[in-house]
């Protein structure tokens, strides 16, 4: 198929203009590697390759896009300024291409940005950049962005949906199939608003038809496998932002309709697994990646079978990782894998209740990982909320047996995420 606009006026990325886009970004941009993981290679076996947007300059793919569109304005809109609303990797990559360009650029971030984030942001753009933060959420910030954009005719800079955006990160696609030194069969690709997923897919569809397009969401958050699934772009009511790279409630309207026609599945992967293998990449790869960038990784356990003995790519959106969230990943991590358990548990009202469960209720190698009182007064009338660490998720069985055997009564709380959140 030729990339080009269809009688439906849906908007399909022309070749040449993703070519152009390549040209214009060269010295911006960095061509990253294509490298082959000899571990995951060995753990799925198959070929598998990582696209390392992570080491790009932002440290995130978010670049290509920014600039292409900042860049492909005329001197008298630049020269009015650019405004976008972001909260990560959007607004480094706009900052970024302002302080290239040496235009001014205004940044509408949600107050509770961590300061880390604001920092980047203000590193990439210098002079160039103002950040202001208002709201308490994106939609805040929007509605401010679009306001200062109307009232002062500047240009908004919209992170997905937007010609020139999907033509920014389609040059993925073009870095991926120049590095292949075989034909690729799967290509992974981690999906947000849509922009990257849009992009990639229009330049396989064209120059690798024969290359299965695998989107990946997380599962809190599948605002493309719903509207896919609808058959119509689809808002999503609520999400689970903690993927927030890759956590939209509505995907873009241009998106959407390049990944109805080429994406061949979209993939839902849980967080709690995403964790795991954010922690696997770090300790067996020596790669620090942020949510949205270990979700294509995350899926290949979901095509094993699938993908066994083939050529796949895996694109590394990004490694805007906030130190702060490690403790965050490893909890999701061991309630996924079902090495940690929380209870609320009532002891039998009699001296050494709690000597007995510790000595034996818990399993020689069992850890109580967390441990509190419900009242702060007459202590030992009320129940307690135990968190317990396991060695190996198949001793869970004999702990709740031996509990039952010896009469405890108790309340499971990982079966209750909207309970447990308030009381951990």
């Amino acid at each position: 198929m030729n990339l080009t606009s269809t009688s439906q006026e849906i908007f399909i990325p022309r070749l040449e203009a993703v070519k152009a886009a390549e040209l214009a970004m060269r010295g911006v941009v960095r061509q990253t590697a294509l490298e082959h993981s000899a571990n995951l290679s060995e753990e799925f076996g198959a070929n598998v390759y990582l696209k390392r947007e992570d080491l790009q300059i932002v440290r995130s793919y978010k670049i290509r896009g920014a600039y292409n569109k900042i860049s492909s304005l005329p001197t008298d809109v630049l020269a009015r300024g650019v405004v976008c609303a972001s909260a990560g990797n959007h607004a480094q990559g706009v900052a970024l291409s302002c302080q290239k360009l040496r235009i001014h650029g205004k940044i509408f971030m949600p107050a509770p940005t961590p300061q880390q984030k604001v920092r980047q942001v203000k590193m990439f753009g210098k002079e160039f950049v103002e950040v202001v933060l208002t709201g308490d959420t994106f939609d805040d910030a929007y509605k401010e962005a679009v306001q200062d954009c109307t009232a002062h005719g500047k240009t908004f800079i919209h992170p997905f949906d937007d010609p020139k955006i999907i033509e920014g990160q389609a040059t993925v696609g073009l870095e991926i199939l120049d590095d292949a030194e075989a034909p690729i069969d799967y290509v992974f690709i981690p999906v947000g608003g849509g922009g990257l997923s849009a992009g990639v897919s229009s330049v396989f569809t064209t120059l690798s038809p024969r290359t299965k397009l695998i989107g990946v969401e997380p599962l809190g958050a599948p605002a493309m496998y719903e509207s896919r699934k609808n058959g119509v772009n689809t808002t999503l009511e609520k999400i689970d932002k903690f993927v927030d790279g890759a956590a939209v409630k509505r995907v873009g309207d241009l998106t959407f309709a390049i990944c109805q026609e080429f994406l061949d599945d979209v993939v839902l992967v849980p967080e709690g697994q995403i964790c795991t293998r954010i922690l696997r990449l770090y300790n067996e790869e020596a790669i620090v990646v942020e949510p949205a960038g270990a979700l294509a990784i995350t899926a290949l356990e979901h095509y094993r079978e699938e993908i066994r003995g083939k050529n796949v790519v895996c694109i590394v959106s990004g490694s805007n990782n906030d130190i702060t969230r490690t403790e965050d990943i490893k909890e999701r991590s061991m309630l996924y894998e079902g090495l940690k358990h929380y209870f609320i548990v009532s002891f039998p009202q009699r001296a050494g209740a709690l000597r007995e469960f510790l000595s034996e209720v818990l399993g020689p190698t069992d850890d109580i990982a967390y441990f509190q009182y419900s009242k702060k007064t007459s202590r030992e009338r009320g129940p307690a909320v135990v968190g317990l660490e396991l060695q190996r998720k198949e001793d869970f069985d004999g702990l709740l047996e031996r509990m039952k055997s010896r009469n405890i009564k108790y309340e499971y709380l990982n079966d209750r995420p909207d309970l447990l959140q308030y009381m951990v």
